[in-house]
């Protein structure tokens, strides 16, 4: 693949996923804010729109304003940045580029509403009766995919030597 190819892979995939989640958010928020959870498929999954003002499963919502400001906004945003800089500057490969691009696209779309409306709209459940996740966004499941990507693919390389890629 062309590093032209590749540019315009990561650049689907970036927009594919913030695009995604800023709809599924939306739709969330019109249809779900004010109903009652809603369940399907024999409650595997279930819809239920909260606003979450933690991170990750709710992790630190009970924190001060200023301290969520500045791990979650600030701390958040630097991190994105580094990542992305380094992804843009390392010759990973290919399949690690994209998990990278997936990863940051979704947090940065979650970034986005923390620095925006100040809470994290989710509205998504799935288990097996007592047995059920937190309540997520399609953002946590691209940052969760992203991150997939990019560990198999390192462990992959490891087992050989790879070609690399670079989009500079």
């Amino acid at each position: 693949m062309t590093r032209i190819g590749l540019r315009l892979v990561l650049l689907i995939a970036i927009g594919a996923t913030i695009g995604c989640d800023r709809v599924t958010k939306y739709v969330a928020a019109t249809t779900l804010s004010e109903a009652s959870s809603r369940s399907f498929l024999a409650d595997t999954l279930r819809l239920e729109y909260v606003e979450n003002t933690g991170a990750f499963l709710g992790l630190g919502a009970n924190w001060p304003l200023r301290v969520r400001t500045a791990v979650f906004g600030v701390g958040n945003g630097l991190l994105l940045i580094a990542v992305a800089v380094v992804a843009m500057r390392s010759r990973w490969r290919r399949w690690s580029l994209v998990g990278v691009a997936i990863f940051v696209a979704g947090s940065a779309s979650n970034l986005v509403d923390r620095i925006t409306y100040g809470t994290v709209i989710d509205f998504m459940n799935v288990g097996i009766g007592p047995l059920r996740t937190g309540i997520f966004n399609v953002a946590d499941m691209a940052i969760m995919l992203g991150a997939g990507i990019f560990v198999l693919d390192g462990y992959r390389s490891g087992r050989r030597a790879p070609p690399t890629a670079s989009v500079d």
